[in-house]
């Protein structure tokens, strides 16, 4: 516990976090020449509607088709039409450990610096449709293939019933490598099978030339670097 207090009282002395800062740094500076969802690949672009600035995805259905068109009551799904910022690894699993969380859940996180650091990192948020966001939840990871057809072309999956989320397979060591920094930088304990699976999935997929390029950019802007990707 002492080595995690230091590592976060030194990861707050490099820049003061916000979830919010971290959002608007990984759209402008980080992912400025690679504008696509990372579960879906679909493109999405910066438009200002109504005088403020939206960041849409490009409607194609080469690319992903909503589960939900239309939310319960009728109206326009517009999750479904948004890019949102998911964390890789979910906000409860790193967050749940801490007192505020069980006092409240992430409501009552939000003034803790401790959990408003590690919900800031920009190595574990990645651009995301927000209805794909949201159905994912907080679910973990499973290793099945993703199912075709849940979201059109998109080759993601969540499973409501087992609680599980299968991505594709060239994605799955990005978010191998995102667990494993997470869990080094904040003691976040992984489970023996889900340390199996996603040593596995490290080896499968190996680094890409855009996740080195981009923990570069992240590391000039937050001040780290996720160094699992260099191993």
């Amino acid at each position: 516990m002492k080595t995690l207090i230091i590592i976060l009282i030194f990861t707050l002395s490099l820049n003061a976090v916000s979830f919010s800062k971290s959002k608007k740094l990984l759209l402008k500076k980080v992912y400025h020449d690679n504008m696509v969802t990372f579960y879906c690949e679909n493109p999405y672009e910066i438009k200002r509607v109504k005088g403020k600035e939206k960041t849409l995805i490009i409607q194609d259905e080469q690319y992903y088709t909503p589960r939900n068109k239309y939310y319960k009551s009728g109206k326009i799904n517009t999750r479904a039409q948004r890019v949102e910022w998911e964390h890789v690894m979910p906000a409860h699993n790193f967050g749940k450990h801490l007192p505020c969380w069980r006092d409240g859940g992430r409501k009552a996180c939000r003034k803790d610096k401790t959990f408003k650091t590690m919900e800031a990192d920009m190595h574990n948020l990645v651009p995301a449709i927000g209805e794909v966001n949201g159905d994912r939840s907080n679910y973990r990871y499973g290793a099945n293939k993703p199912k075709a057809n849940q979201y059109g072309n998109c080759q993601f999956e969540v499973d409501f019933r087992f609680k599980r989320a299968y991505p594709k397979e060239d994605i799955r060591g990005d978010i191998a490598r995102t667990y494993f920094y997470m869990s080094d930088k904040y003691n976040v304990r992984l489970s023996k099978q889900e340390r199996k699976m996603m040593e596995a999935w490290n080896k499968q997929d190996p680094v890409s030339k855009w996740e080195r390029i981009k923990n570069k950019r992240i590391e000039k802007l937050q001040g780290n670097r996720n160094e699992f990707i260099y191993k």
